[in-house]
């Protein structure tokens, strides 16, 4: 045998062997994630939920559409989600008369809701809070850590996931702003 024949064959028995090695070790798409996105990202419509405020209100995410929406997971012992709480409010402020809406989510199944609702009314917030009391919100956005805030546009998909914080007034505002432009380029 020739040395070129060698090496074609030695090619030949590696490809064959390769390919029967990816064909034995596929995972099919529903094995891995069980046909499901492994958490809510960037592009994908946001899970629906609803909730109520501590009046009693429901408030159903898929409502909401046609809004641009900031979906915020907070607690009232998490440090960094205090802290963001007021650029939230000033970013509220600012961009409600353009629709634009803040759903402040409470983790209460890991807070203490008498305390959640004494640092709301103490900071004087006026966006919708929503308590997550049995982890239903936190779950289904599969929340690692705390804050976690989803800037979902008026069509309900999930533009921007940003974790950790506290988020500054100018990421905010460069956020919110890309969700409203978004919102008015899109309308009819």
């Amino acid at each position: 045998m020739t040395s070129s024949f060698r090496r074609l064959s030695l090619y030949t028995v590696i490809l064959f062997s390769s390919a029967i090695w990816i064909w034995v070790s596929k995972a099919s798409p529903n094995s891995t994630t069980n046909g499901a996105v492994p958490a809510p990202q960037k592009g994908f419509l946001a899970p629906d939920f609803n909730l109520k405020t501590s009046r009693g209100e429901s408030i159903r995410l898929s409502e909401l559409r046609g809004h641009p929406i900031l979906l915020n997971i907070w607690a009232s012992w998490c440090s960094p989600c205090k802290a963001e709480m007021p650029a939230l409010q000033r970013t509220y402020q600012t961009h409600a008369s353009q629709g634009f809406v803040v759903l402040g989510v409470n983790a209460t199944n890991q807070d203490e809701l008498s305390l959640a609702i004494s640092f709301v009314e103490s900071q004087g917030l006026t966006f919708a809070i929503l308590f997550d009391e049995n982890g239903e919100v936190s779950r289904s956005y599969r929340v690692r850590a705390l804050p976690t805030s989803f800037f979902i546009d008026a069509q309900g998909i999930i533009q921007d996931v940003v974790v950790g914080g506290p988020m500054s007034d100018a990421l905010l505002q460069i956020r919110v702003q890309q969700l409203i432009t978004m919102n008015h380029n899109e309308a009819p």
